[in-house]
């Protein structure tokens, strides 16, 4: 069977034009829109919104979203030395994002999460965050690592499905040493 050259490439541009609906990484629009669901969690957080918090998520249900820690090396030495047993990772069931938002707006303390170097990709469909993160309390560093989501756009939106993290403790304050009196100096 003989296939004319006019068919191959009414064949091929007909892939053409619908190509582009297949390979649409990163459309700033959904880039736009999951950025907006890293500010809408760093916002929630700052201002102890539950509500706001807990919309972004996948479902109502905590343990129908991933929500998982892993700690350094440096940590894990720390913790060794007061639990031989302790685990870099462990699965706790209490840990999810509901008793993590709850504990925010428990606190008398205020709470930020600080995200740089944030990286979005995305085909439209699902979309994967991974950023570097600093947690304050009251302004102060109390842990710090790189922080990965995946998304799934829903017919309400980005919805978070997944959350790990690393742990880091924040790096001890510089010792400031009280200058010594000069000896030749009066008081």
């Amino acid at each position: 069977m003989k296939i004319r050259s006019s068919t191959v490439t009414l064949v091929i541009l007909s892939f053409l034009a619908v190509w582009p609906a297949f390979a649409a990484p990163n459309d700033p629009r959904d880039v736009a829109a999951v950025r907006q669901v890293v500010e809408a969690f760093r916002t929630s957080i700052v201002e102890k919104d539950k509500a706001r918090f807990t919309r972004l998520f996948f479902s109502e249900n905590p343990e129908r979203v991933n929500w998982q820690f892993v700690n350094d090396d440096a940590r894990m030495a720390r913790f060794h030395s007061l639990k031989p047993d302790a685990k870099k990772s462990r699965y706790i069931p209490a840990s999810n994002y509901l008793n993590f938002i709850d504990s925010v707006v428990s606190s008398a303390k205020s709470s930020e999460e600080v995200f740089s170097e944030i990286r979005i990709d995305t085909d439209g469909e699902v979309a994967s965050v991974d950023f570097d993160y600093a947690y304050l309390e009251d302004g102060r560093q109390t842990n710090w690592g790189r922080e990965m989501w995946h998304l799934v756009r829903t017919e309400a939106g980005w919805k978070i499905i997944s959350v790990i993290w690393s742990i880091r403790d924040p790096a001890p304050a510089p010792r400031v040493e009280a200058p010594l009196p000069d000896p030749g100096r009066a008081r």
